[in-house]
């Protein structure tokens, strides 16, 4: 018997349904060695892979190329992340964790944590190590872990689109980050299950991703404005080396600045209006935090846009509203000194350098908030010329990345990254004055040594403290670590020859050593954050990062299996419909039987998916019959005319020898074999 399908037929959905239940092949997915570049940014992430010689961003399963750095968890434990952790952010704002870049690698005593303690709608709490921490649910946290869900979403993203797994990324920091976010960001794509090959700066990338063929024998500047930092780095191209010359940033200023900024003016004007404080209101909060985002984003197009929040709040007198115009001048006014940081850096940036505006060739615009043209005017007044518009800055971060990913594949050669560490480093001396081992903008990777001796008498063991800031002052600048070095020979001070060596890698990421050159006594440390994620405590986050993604896994599999059920229950009766005066009153009672205990199952949301496919198989094999008097039915009706009487046509151009006037459905067997499904008679 000679299979044969319809292209026409109304049992069309009943076809497609049995192939979609217990009889597709499944794809085994197969280990890859690709290097991703992801983009972790503060309020959107972005996922790039080479595709033959250039870099291509991947669309998210929303259909976005950058994807929201949100996390929120539901009531019942389900995890969120990207576009729909976003859309229920209104009505969970105390468990829609956002812009937890901001605190990564930070403690929570921190000037900035403290800052952000006030104005985020979800808890900020501190660590049982002193870092700052999330909490959602009661339930806490790590800045990394969040950050880390996040990144398991660009893992997944990637995969989809590859159709392999992937197990190695580049993932981009701001340049002005330390010692312990980098470390931290290490430790989020660890917790992810990515080996991070590498650690790059923003600016950096964004240059590889410009392209050599437009910036090769160029100095240009980088200016890197997003949700919540701020960098600028001056870069020589030459050749194929892209050498960092010097950079300089805030890391606590971006475009979460820029909409709190926007909310607070929001919250005056509706207390003058309506003489209500809306401050301590979190669903109102989040309501205008959003319009405020909104706006900022449309005054970047427009003149003036509105803002309409109805039912913002209510009191004795009823529902209160908000109405509001808002102009591309007024909002600039509000945020004017926030652009106006931006300058400072910029001009100590160029003083590092040794560099003349006049020797700036390009000038790159990177992150959503260069977007807006009160930014771009300043870039303009300051550098005497207009930015490049040649990258999308939400994108060319990303691509950079993927672009470094192919050099340490091995795929691009002709390409060499010369980066820079952004802050001095070194090690407390006598009367806590801070004594420079590495000074800042030094080319990493890099190895410095310097010779200390004893501060008294008969001292024995000596204690480093790693720090890491511009000031004199050892209690000025940010201490990374510290470390004892012990079993020194007694002798009298200024004797005995401590050599302490601070190694950078091409990560950034710094490791200390102390010998005793008497005795060759040394001890050495890898640089974490102050406090930070020990190995355990990784292991334990990557033990739980594969729960939830076991979790996901099921509840959607367990979506897809009711979905494919109500679809064959919905497809069955209407071939049944179409097909019943052909079958006999026993293969009908069954079918039905079969239909209604499986309507019965979905009906009960508490149902387990193995359930659901058990009846859903028993349906399916049911409903063969009907299959079989569709055969039937279009051998019966061989007229010269090929139509069956059901509804559709077949293929006008099938060959109608054998008295078969059009192809139709049929009983088939392996469902694996597509070419087999897709004959046509003969």
């Amino acid at each position: 018997m000679t299979s044969v399908m319809s292209r026409g037929m109304g049992s069309g959905l009943f076809r497609s349904r049995l192939r979609a239940n217990g009889f597709k092949s499944v794809r085994k997915m197969s280990t890859g060695a690709d290097i991703i570049g992801i983009d972790l940014g503060t309020t959107n992430s972005c996922v790039a892979v080479m595709e033959g010689s250039s870099a291509r961003v991947i669309e998210n399963a929303e259909g976005m190329r950058t994807t929201p750095s949100i996390v929120a968890f539901a009531k019942d434990g389900e995890k969120l992340v990207g576009v729909p952790a976003k859309r229920q952010a209104v009505t969970n704002p105390e468990n829609t964790l956002f812009a937890t870049k901001r605190l990564i690698g930070r403690r929570w005593e921190d000037e900035e944590t403290q800052r952000d303690v006030k104005t985020m709608p979800y808890k900020i709490v501190k660590a049982d190590n002193g870092d700052a921490w999330v909490s959602a649910h009661d339930k806490k946290y790590s800045p990394s872990q969040v950050g880390a869900f996040v990144l398991q979403k660009m893992k997944e993203t990637s995969e989809s689109f590859l159709g392999r797994t992937v197990g190695k990324a580049v993932i981009t920091v701001p340049a002005y980050f330390n010692d312990a976010q980098r470390q931290a960001t290490k430790d989020a794509g660890k917790i992810a299950g990515l080996e991070v090959m590498r650690i790059i700066n923003e600016p950096t990338a964004a240059a590889l991703g410009y392209g050599l063929d437009k910036a090769d024998g160029k100095v240009i500047a980088v200016y890197d404005l997003g949700g919540g930092t701020f960098d600028v780095s001056i870069l020589e191209i030459t050749g194929g080396v892209f050498e960092v010359k010097a950079t300089n940033g805030d890391t606590h200023l971006g475009g979460e600045d820029f909409d709190h900024h926007l909310l607070e003016y929001l919250l005056g004007e509706f207390k003058k209006q309506e003489g209500i404080d809306l401050s301590k209101d979190r669903l109102a909060l989040q309501r205008l935090r959003e319009a405020a985002e909104k706006a900022k984003i449309e005054l970047s197009s427009t003149m003036q846009t509105e803002i309409n929040l109805p039912f913002i709040t209510a009191d004795q007198a009823g529902p209160k509203h908000m109405n509001l115009s808002l102009s591309r001048s007024k909002l600039q006014s509000i945020v004017d000194d926030l652009v106006t940081k931006t300058l400072d850096p910029m001009k100590a940036c160029l003083k590092d350098a040794g560099i003349q505006k006049s020797d700036i060739k390009d000038i790159l615009l990177v992150g959503g908030m260069t977007r807006m043209p009160k930014v771009q005017e300043v870039v303009k007044d300051f550098f005497g010329k207009d930015p490049s518009k040649g990258v999308n800055p939400d994108e060319v971060v990303a691509m950079g990345a993927a672009i470094q990913g192919g050099v340490l594949k091995g795929d691009i050669k002709d390409i060499l990254l010369l980066d820079v560490t952004p802050l001095s480093l070194g090690i407390e001396t006598l009367g806590g004055v801070f004594t420079r081992l590495i000074n800042r903008n030094t080319t990493v990777p890099t190895k410095k040594s310097q010779v200390f001796s004893t501060a008294m008498d008969n001292q024995t063991q000596v204690g480093i403290k790693v720090l890491q800031g511009e000031r004199q002052m050892s209690v000025d600048n940010k201490m990374l670590a510290n470390f004892d070095l012990v079993g020194i020979p007694p002798a009298p001070r200024g004797v005995p020859q401590i050599e302490v060596t601070f190694d950078i890698d091409a990560n950034g990421i710094m490791h200390v050593s102390a010998k005793d050159k008497a005795t060759g006594k040394e001890q050495s440390i890898r640089i974490q954050s102050s406090g930070g994620l020990s190995d355990a405590d990784i292991q334990n986050m990557v033990d739980n990062a594969e729960k939830y993604a076991a979790a996901d896994k099921d509840r959607k599999e367990g979506i897809e299996v009711r979905n494919d059920a109500d679809s064959l229950v919905y497809s069955t009766e209407k071939s049944l419909g179409e097909y019943k005066s052909n079958l006999g009153q026993a293969d009908i009672e069954t079918i039905e039987a079969a239909i209604s205990d499986l309507r019965t199952t979905l009906e009960n949301q508490e149902a387990e998916a193995a359930t659901i496919k058990e009846k859903t198989e028993v349906l399916q094999k049911a409903a063969m019959k009907i299959g079989e008097a569709m055969y039937k039915a279009s051998q019966s009706s061989s007229g010269g005319d090929g139509q069956s009487g059901t509804e559709g046509s077949g293929d006008d151009g099938a060959s109608k020898e054998g008295g078969e006037g059009r192809t139709v459905d049929a009983e088939y067997s392996d469902a694996d074999d597509e070419k087999a499904k897709e004959k046509k008679a003969q």
